[in-house]
């Protein structure tokens, strides 16, 4: 198993809190896996084999416990009445109104309660009205490129290995894979599941041809300001006529779903958020490239989009930033601090490097402002703003 360290600290630290731990994420990017290290974490802390209550639904061995009141009362008789009973509930959304059982356990003594889900579906009506201030999520991600490099050395040569990284896939389970048509067939299988079970069933798609379409034009627009109505626009062209509100369920499924993540606007100046040109970002490049393909042009939007999973892992809240008629690719805010982010692949040529820098010239604060290229060379300081080298950002090392 791959160890997923920043997770298990979070899981860990919120061990034994009165509070539901919800583990959400794309399905296949380590949840299942997560809970396994944390049960062993468990074990080695002198916690009992039968204080620990694991149930997977995916597994058909489970299949008659996908009834909320056969799931409660199965998890009743084994509770402990003097120890404290951990009880990890894995793709929870696969038990119709489960949201019953797992209040009526979180109101036992010494319970201890960790779920999972593949859609955000799970953190959205009764749940969250029912559990409102009782549960905290922990957001999960494919690896990063850091993990990656841990379990992947790449022979000394980064450059390489995050080349390997994009087209292989960041799912942990692509490393146990060897060849690009085993990896292709693994993520196929991803992206079917996520389509068919996470959002054309859940949304009852009628058709399913068209829903793909729409999949395949945000998948090949990450990085650029979206509408709902230029979508619709871009479709009816194309000859497959969508409505807006046709168009806004899709995005919303695949947000729910995260196999896409939104990301708003925030204007510097005026300090409000805008309410168009969101931008849309992929869970996994790899899954880009099995659905698209690969395109010499893509580059500059791909590193953005790596950038935006990183901010994203490092627990920002992430905007694209406007500033008169100028755009900031992330504004990053944690807590009260915020930093902000330029990507490009290469400022060789001087009119870019001018390009690049003039929006975080504009900004009048002294946050931090960074410049993020593939460019090999020394960290370099334009007036305050840090140029760094990408992989090296990633990699986080001391700069």
């Amino acid at each position: 198993m791959i160890e997923r360290p920043e997770y298990l600290k979070k899981m860990i630290d919120f061990k034994d809190k009165n509070l539901i731990k919800v583990v959400t994420g794309i399905r296949r990017c380590g949840k299942s896996t997560l809970f396994e290290l944390y049960q062993e974490y468990l074990k080695e802390q002198g916690i009992l084999a039968q204080q620990i209550i694991s149930i997977n639904f995916e597994d058909m061995d489970y299949e008659e416990l996908t009834d909320y009141k056969k799931l409660y009362q199965y998890i009743k008789e084994r509770l402990l009445p003097d120890k404290m009973t951990y009880i990890f509930l894995d793709e929870i959304q696969n038990v119709d109104n489960f949201q019953k059982a797992v209040d009526s356990l979180y109101i036992k003594k010494n319970t201890d309660i960790y779920i999972t889900g593949s859609n955000a579906y799970i953190l959205s009506g009764e749940l969250a009205t029912l559990l409102s201030g009782r549960y905290v999520e922990i957001s999960m991600l494919p690896l990063s490129f850091k993990e990656y490099s841990q379990v992947v050395p790449g022979n000394g040569n980064p450059e390489r290995n995050f080349r390997e990284y994009q087209l292989n896939s960041s799912f942990p389970g692509a490393l146990e894979l060897m060849g690009r048509k085993k990896i292709h067939e693994y993520l196929g299988g991803i992206y079917h599941t996520i389509l068919l079970k996470d959002v054309v069933k859940r949304l009852n798609v009628a058709d399913v041809s068209m829903f793909e379409s729409v999949t395949k034009f945000m998948f090949d627009n990450i990085g650029n300001l979206c509408n709902t109505k230029k979508i619709a626009d871009t479709m009816t062209s194309c000859g497959r006529k969508m409505s807006v509100h046709t168009i806004e369920r899709y995005l919303n499924g695949l947000v729910d779903s995260f196999i896409l993540y939104k990301v708003s606007r925030y204007d510097v100046k005026g300090k409000q958020y805008l309410r168009t040109g969101e931008k849309y970002y992929v869970a996994d490049i790899g899954l880009r490239y099995y659905l698209l393909g690969s395109k010499e042009t893509d580059g500059g939007r791909i590193l953005e989009n790596i950038v935006f999973l990183e901010l994203l892992r490092r627990g920002y809240e992430i905007y694209v930033g406007k500033i008169g008629t100028k755009e900031i690719d992330f504004i990053a805010i944690n807590e009260s601090e915020q930093e902000y982010y330029q990507v490009c692949e290469t400022v060789r040529d001087t009119n870019t490097l001018k390009r690049e820098l003039e929006p975080l010239n504009s900004i009048a604060d002294h946050f931090p402002k960074y410049l993020l290229t593939m460019d090999i060379a020394p960290p370099i300081s334009h007036n305050g703003i840090k140029q760094l080298n990408v992989i090296d950002w990633l990699l986080q090392k001391e700069i």
